[in-house]
């Protein structure tokens, strides 16, 4: 069988990661398969729609390497699928459904149905639609359903539920699944506006587009048995389902904006690297096998397996995010990373350094950081002499002997002529078993004149990248400044 799969947004707003989880799920499946995917833009529901968001999903889905074979704005000679230009074939394939007694007219008023609604509910029932009370043409009989018809009263089509039958179907993640007929409302298809709901749209798209798997959010699940009657109503064969499973926050409560950012636009604008941000969203739920938690998208694509979807719920774990994004800046090639930064350089001012060099300070950093653009503020002292000098750091680090230990080694580091981190540290070595001091003594010491920070990279590669004469220009600004009182 040939594997065509969808995904098929609303654009109501941004791109939720679980959304894009599921755009990616259905995107290595399809390579996993040499298949097909395609992106359809669900837009029925006019009052949701929010301006710009569908070409704002779509560019999320390119920045995260999803690539669509057919649908907006992509290949394939079938699109652009787009609901709201397809209105008039989801009247034609409701009509079919009153030919075939699948579907009928209904006639209630908001305010009938909200008082339906309170009754059920004050009898402890489920709000249902009550087809053998309720407005509709079984109810009124086929002669006034014609007469309100003709004269354009205000309808709905609905979905004749069989209710003495079970509706079973098989998940590809959740296995079979059964559900009684009573418990299934008479879902409405056209709206009185002739508007189609999700549930009609969405089956008549897929059959024509001859989707073979629908791999959608585990939020769906209660609206496929209708979707199942829906496919028996007009004879069609049926893809295969498969729901995902929800994403949670820590505390296992449904992933949301309360709990902060949920907008795959949010992490992009934090600096997440793609490469880390897909890699981390695929292992959502799912995990190739082995130890392994870095992959590349072909590694994502070569071990996909649909059966291997856990069914639970997936932790969006914040924390493991920061570190994946870590492990990619260790690996992703410096020249990527440079032009990556430069904006941030630009931001503060650092600008006009060489790119060697400040491919170099990248180099030097990576280690130390979680993301690019924390180069300038972490690292803001490869780019301009400390102003300041963290006061706890210095209070803890320079002793009253400070300075006949540090001093001394100043002087010896004047007379290297390769100021290189081999021989400033092969010089400091000698220094210190000469003196039977520990690293401490000088290590501290040095990280604050020439950092003014408590923290930072190797202090000898730091020296060595800033040169032997800004080193001794700082040297000498920080000793200036203790001689005055102002550290």
């Amino acid at each position: 069988m040939s594997v065509r799969v969808r995904f098929a947004p609303s654009p109501t707003g941004f791109l939720h990661v679980g959304g894009l989880r599921t755009a990616l799920y259905n995107y290595l499946f399809a390579r996993h398969n040499n298949g097909t995917m395609i992106i359809r833009i669900e837009d029925t529901d006019r009052t949701r729609l929010v301006d710009d968001a569908q070409e704002s999903l779509i560019k999320s889905m390119q920045w995260a390497g999803i690539e669509f074979d057919e649908g907006p704005g992509f290949g394939g000679d079938r699109g652009p699928y787009i609901q709201s230009e397809r209105f008039d074939l989801y009247r034609k394939y409701a009509n079919k459904l009153l030919e075939n007694d699948t579907a009928y007219y209904a006639f209630d008023s908001a305010e009938e149905l909200t008082t339906m609604r309170e009754r059920q509910q004050s009898s402890g029932l489920a709000p249902k639609y009550d087809r053998t009370i309720m407005k509709n043409q079984y109810t009124i009989g086929a002669l006034e359903t014609k007469k309100l018809i003709d004269a354009d009263t205000p309808h709905v089509i609905r979905l004749k539920v069989p209710t003495y039958d079970e509706i079973h179907f098989s998940d590809v993640i959740r296995g079979d699944v059964s559900v009684k007929g009573k418990d299934v409302d008479d879902q409405i298809l056209l709206k009185s506006d002739g508007f189609p709901t999700y549930h009609l749209a969405n089956v008549v798209d897929d059959h024509l587009m001859e989707i073979s798997h629908v791999i959608r959010g585990e939020e769906w699940l209660p609206s496929t048995p209708k979707h199942v009657l829906l496919y028996k109503a007009f004879g069609w064969k049926m893809p295969k389902f498969a729901h995902l499973p929800l994403l949670l926050n820590d505390n296992k409560s449904k992933l949301s904006k309360r709990h902060g950012d949920v907008a795959v636009e949010d992490f992009i604008a934090k600096g997440y690297f793609k490469e880390a941000f897909v890699n981390f969203i695929s292992l959502l739920g799912w995990n190739p096998s082995g130890e392994q938690e870095i992959f590349s998208m072909q590694e994502l694509i070569d071990g996909f397996r649909l059966e291997k979807v856990n069914k639970g719920g997936a932790i969006f774990d914040r924390r493991k995010l920061e570190w994946v994004n870590s492990q990619y800046l260790r690996i992703l090639p410096l020249e990527q990373l440079y032009e990556q930064l430069l904006p941030e350089l630009e931001k503060y001012g650092f600008a006009d350094q060489s790119k060697q060099y400040v491919i170099d300070v990248i180099d030097l950093l990576k280690e130390r950081i979680n993301f690019i653009e924390q180069v300038p503020t972490f690292g803001d002292y490869m780019f301009k002499r400390p102003q300041t000098y963290d006061e706890k750091y210095v209070a803890k680090q320079w002793k009253e002997k400070t300075s006949s230990i540090i001093l001394p080694l100043i002087e010896k580091f004047k007379e290297l002529e390769k100021f290189t981190h081999d021989k400033l540290d092969e010089l400091a070595q000698v220094y210190l078993k000469e003196n039977e001091y520990g690293f401490g003594k000088i290590g501290h010491p040095l990280r604050i004149m020439i950092t003014g920070k408590p923290v930072g990279a190797n202090m000898f590669e730091t020296m060595s990248l800033l040169g032997k004469e800004e080193c001794f220009a700082r040297f000498d600004q920080f000793l200036l400044k203790m001689e005055k009182g102002k550290i």
